[in-house]
């Protein structure tokens, strides 16, 4: 099963894909992708560090994701990655070339790894960049792309989508159904 969280910057995002994994059978992983380059980033790591059970394994790999992804899913009947939008960020900065065709590809190397894990699940954890200002430069225009990119790839072939507003959930993928 995949599972794609998405929404905005301090949204609820992390919060709800823990919340989705702690009702998911365990044993539990979490795949990191930010690298702690200073004391601000280190803090907010350390954070969310605290914010998950002690018995979840965690791989930190800020590169060469999908193969973390299938290594922990390997081990692991839930698996959280958190984030897209800065694993495509460290892809950008490792290779001046990375491009959106690139980025597609990666995320459907992504899309792959969860669905070669029959009876686990992968939550992805990812920020809407498709709802801001166009960028002012081409490298944040390029970012935008591939991670708008990423995210198209990752929604199209998840089973379900959440969309946070404001710490609020909205479930946009499958539609719930009207009781009656």
């Amino acid at each position: 099963m995949l599972i794609l969280v998405t929404g905005g910057s301090r949204s609820g995002k992390s919060r709800l894909a823990q919340e989705l994994a702690q009702q998911r059978p365990g044993p539990h992983a979490f795949v990191a992708t930010a690298e702690a380059l200073d004391q601000e980033m280190q803090a907010r790591i350390e954070a969310h560090r605290h914010s998950r059970p002690s018995s979840w394994s965690v791989v930190e790999e800020p590169v060469h994701v999908p193969e973390a992804v299938a290594a922990a899913l390997a081990r692991a009947r839930t698996v959280i990655l958190d984030c897209v939008t800065i694993w495509m960020s460290n892809l950008l900065l490792a290779d001046q070339s990375f491009d959106e065709h690139r980025a597609e590809s990666a995320a459907a190397g992504l899309a792959r790894a969860a669905a070669t894990a029959p009876g686990a699940a992968l939550i992805v954890v990812t920020n809407e960049v498709g709802s801001g200002v166009v960028p002012d430069n081409a490298l944040a225009r390029r970012f935008r792309d591939c991670a708008g990119r990423a995210n198209e790839v990752i929604a199209r072939d998840a089973d379900e989508v959440y969309l946070c507003v404001s710490g609020i959930p909205l479930r946009i993928k499958p539609k719930e159904q009207p009781n009656g």
